[in-house]
């Protein structure tokens, strides 16, 4: 029996992948270095935090003062650890890292280098003993595109999962029946609307919707009928109301409000108030330099009264077209030493 945990279960580390002149943040790297400091010393305080780097050196000296901190060597194309992380399962109670397959979202940019890092990480002294290594690269997934409540619901897109450039020899039923298999999933939810401007992900779940437990998800909506994701936030939020959970009840759906507008040049880019990060004692909550940061925080103390609600600028990061979720991949207790 295997068991795909949500993001409040108790986690023993969180993952991130370290910009560098190499990626796509080369021209953005003062910004962008801050960005990713402060979620690793936020997250730090309370437990573990795993950073693949390419110069290891350099980013070790930066941490070099906490203990929390474990820098690890690998070749990276990007830094999206979300999408080519390690998914962890449970498998009749014992930690298993599957490694999906990853093609940078449809093989839209590179990815052969972030495409081995789970299993690099795997080889490198970073997992307890008693964690299995699962080969799953026949299929593939990113973190981004699965919400699990850890009851056997995952929460996902059709306009990703179904999209052609990822597993296109597999139709919708083949498709859920391997994440039933895969994820330990008894159930699949779909939704078929809902995008941002500006997103490579082909809408992401993560982008869009969340759970915040298990009877409750939040929801970005859209109150303007001016713009271009109205229609379809308004469609997204008519199917959430007609979703269940397994006793037949309906959600407690939490509306988040879009975030304002952000363009890099005339480009609109994803940002999102939903792309928000669980950890054992916070969330990390993304902000966008907004009089809407403040309204949405005090929101999320409400839903996590036991958390500490910790804004993150995270304006330098849509500018690669994710945001602070995307960046991050947290390991239950019990997977990393």
């Amino acid at each position: 029996m295997r068991e795909f945990p949500a993001e409040w279960h108790k986690q023993s580390a969180v993952q991130l992948t370290w910009p560098d002149s190499t990626t796509d943040w080369k021209d953005d790297l003062n910004e962008v270095i801050p960005v990713y400091k402060t979620i690793v010393d936020e997250i730090s305080q309370d437990q573990k935090v795993i950073i693949v780097a390419q110069d290891i050196d350099d980013v070790s000296l930066m941490f070099s003062e906490k203990e929390n901190v474990k820098v690890v060597k690998s070749q990276i194309d990007d830094t999206w650890a979300r999408d080519h992380g390690g998914i962890s399962v449970f498998k009749d109670g014992k930690p298993v890292l599957l490694d999906f397959g990853f093609n940078a979202w449809g093989e839209k940019f590179s990815y052969q280098k972030d495409n081995a890092i789970t299993q690099h990480m795997f080889h490198s002294n970073i997992f307890n003993e008693d964690v299995e290594y699962s080969n799953n690269l026949d299929f593939i997934l990113e973190g981004g595109s699965v919400e699990s409540d850890g009851k056997g619901t995952v929460l996902t897109t059709a306009e990703c999962l179904l999209s052609p450039q990822r597993n296109p020899e597999r139709d919708k039923e083949q498709i859920e029946e391997e994440l039933k298999q895969r994820l330990g999933a008894d159930r699949i939810l779909w939704l078929e609307h809902g995008y941002l401007a500006g997103d490579d992900t082909d809408s992401h779940i993560d982008t869009l919707a969340r759970f915040v437990d298990e009877e409750t998800i939040a929801y970005v909506v859209c109150d303007d009928a001016e713009d271009e994701h109205f229609n379809s936030l308004k469609a997204m939020e008519d199917q959430l109301m007609k979703f269940r959970q397994k006793d037949g009840k309906p959600y407690r759906l939490v509306k988040l409000p879009m975030a304002d507008k952000v363009y890099e040049d005339e480009d609109r880019l994803p940002a999102t108030y939903a792309n928000f990060l669980i950890v054992n004692k916070k969330v990390l909550l993304p902000f966008y330099n907004s009089p809407k940061d403040e309204e949405v925080k005090s929101m999320f103390q409400q839903l996590y009264p036991q958390h500490q609600i910790i804004g993150i600028n995270c304006l330098p990061l849509i500018k690669q077209h994710g945001s602070l979720h995307c960046i991050t991949m947290q390991y239950p207790i019990g997977f990393v030493k």
